[in-house]
């Protein structure tokens, strides 16, 4: 059986990058409410807090932020990305200039809420499928550019990164296989790509009565797309009949996925679930920052 895709670590080189740009945004020239206000010399102790039970991700993004601004600034996480908080948590303790901890608040705050809703999101659909043994997935339906952080909020949260651009896999769709179909048989085709890119193949299906060809054509993983639970069962069965147990393809499932029918899903069998929603429909999670001490 193939292997599900593997976890990436975010660098560190990335994080800066993606923090710069983002304070650079925010503050622009100089936060002149703060500037104005509040001496250089000024130092404080805050908080953030959390006002809802999440999941946290963010902790190296929002360290960045204070880092960028203050050097000298005390970030203290009292939880690490991927724990589960309870609303009223304290996620960060900052102390130092009073500066830094103004003029980095949103752009912190930002990062944490954002990032801890995927992450939310991203549990809350691997404990629906409890106990089945099925990998939630990502795709690649996420905001422009920030693709490396969402994946990486997926992972915090439990999930699995599907392929992370066009170059990772080959995954044939009904309009690559429909032009594909009218030059070569589809077993032909697969083992072409297999020796151009010696990449794993998936292939998807939008009806059962494709599946039997596809099986002939022997992809590492098979797509099912917008299937309803009783057909996703009938695929199983199909799958388990026809392939020997150790050279069965992963099965997976897509479209039309929510914490509604989730479980459902899981337990036809299936080996994978990858939802949009992850990345491309969320809340974000209520965080605060608050000044404690002068």
């Amino acid at each position: 059986m193939a292997k599900a895709f593997t976890v990436f670590p975010m660098k560190r080189t990335d994080i800066t990058k993606i923090v710069s740009l983002a304070l650079k945004e925010d503050v622009g020239r100089g936060d002149i409410t703060t500037n104005l206000l509040v001496p250089s010399i000024h130092k404080s102790r805050a908080i953030i807090t959390t006002k809802e039970d999440a999941v946290v991700c963010g902790a190296a993004f929002a360290s960045e932020v204070f880092r960028q601004l203050d050097h000298k600034l005390h970030v203290t996480f009292k939880h690490k990305d991927g724990d589960r908080l309870r609303k009223g948590d304290v996620v960060v303790c900052l102390e130092g200039r009073t500066r830094a901890i103004l003029t980095g608040e949103r752009v912190a705050l930002n990062f944490l809420s954002y990032l801890s809703a995927i992450a939310t999101q991203t549990r809350r659909f691997c404990d629906a499928v409890k106990p089945y043994d099925v990998k939630i997935l990502d795709t690649r339906k996420t905001t422009p550019g920030q693709r490396l952080m969402e994946r990486y909020a997926v992972v915090c949260g439990g999930g699995v990164n599907h392929r992370f651009n066009l170059n990772d896999m080959v995954l044939m769709k009904d309009n690559h296989r429909v032009i594909s179909q009218k030059k070569e048989r589809l077993s032909d085709t697969v083992r072409r790509l297999h020796c151009k890119t010696h990449k794993k193949v998936e292939i998807e299906v939008d009806h059962l009565w494709e599946l039997k060809d596809v099986l002939e054509a022997h992809p590492e993983m098979i797509l099912l797309d917008n299937m309803s639970v009783p057909e996703l069962k009938k695929a199983v069965a199909l799958i388990r009949r026809s392939c020997p147990k150790g050279r069965r393809p992963l099965l997976e499932a897509s479209g039309g996925i929510s914490l509604v029918n989730v479980h459902a899903v899981a337990a036809t069998g299936i080996n994978r679930i990858s939802i949009g929603s992850l990345t491309h429909t969320r809340t974000a999670v209520d965080m605060s920052l608050e000044i404690i001490d002068e």
